[in-house]
């Protein structure tokens, strides 16, 4: 009975890690000139949202989507999969179960990506800094364009959060993607400090 168990999870391991490609992400070289102006502009007006809400964090995501604020007029979308999303929003508390998904999700993510911490609880752990179970430092995990601090922030200082992202993409200065490249190795010995059932492979891609 032991082995057969053992068998099939060597048999789940192995599906899982067939499901991704283990090839490392490559920097992305910017380009000079006017040409990699345009990029920055339009990535910059066309950002669409992957949200992560991990409990009362993502509340003040919802009213966003109403007419009274409707980010759509700023070339904004929330998307249904990361594969179909550049900005990832990881709302609320980070908690050792769920930065594998984080992990996972940003891995899926195609180039050229960008993430918001939303709320204090993102950005060093809120009132949960001191539990074992919440991660302090997002940013030592996967690259961090942008905090919006507050418990939680209004919508108010979400689009001003949006605003300087836009403002740091067209500057050339959103370079969390490239940064994740540069230090992967980095990134992946603090990821497997923390998830202690590493099963899939360096790569999510």
């Amino acid at each position: 009975m032991t082995m057969i168990g053992e068998e099939n999870k060597n048999e789940k391991k192995n599906f899982d890690t067939e499901l991704f490609c283990d090839a490392v992400p490559k920097e992305v070289p910017r380009i000079n000139g006017i040409i990699q102006k345009f990029y920055d502009w339009a990535q910059a007006n066309s950002l669409w949202i992957l949200a992560f809400g991990t409990g009362c964090g993502s509340i003040e995501m919802r009213p966003l989507y109403t007419a009274r604020y409707d980010i759509s007029r700023f070339g904004m979308a929330p998307r249904p999969t990361p594969r179909q999303s550049n900005l990832f929003i990881i709302s609320g508390y980070a908690s050792v179960k769920t930065l594998k998904r984080i992990v996972r999700s940003y891995e899926q993510m195609q180039n050229p990506k960008f993430v918001m911490g939303l709320g204090s609880c993102t950005v060093n752990g809120g009132m949960y800094w001191d539990s074992y179970n919440t991660i302090n430092r997002l940013d030592h995990y996967i690259p961090v364009d942008t905090y919006v601090a507050g418990c939680m922030p209004r919508p108010e200082a979400l689009i001003a959060g949006f605003e300087d992202l836009k403002k740091r993409i067209k500057e050339g200065r959103a370079e969390g993607a490239n940064e994740y490249a540069k230090n992967f190795e980095w990134y992946k010995a603090n990821q497997k400090k923390v998830i202690k059932d590493w099963d899939m492979p360096d790569y999510n891609w």
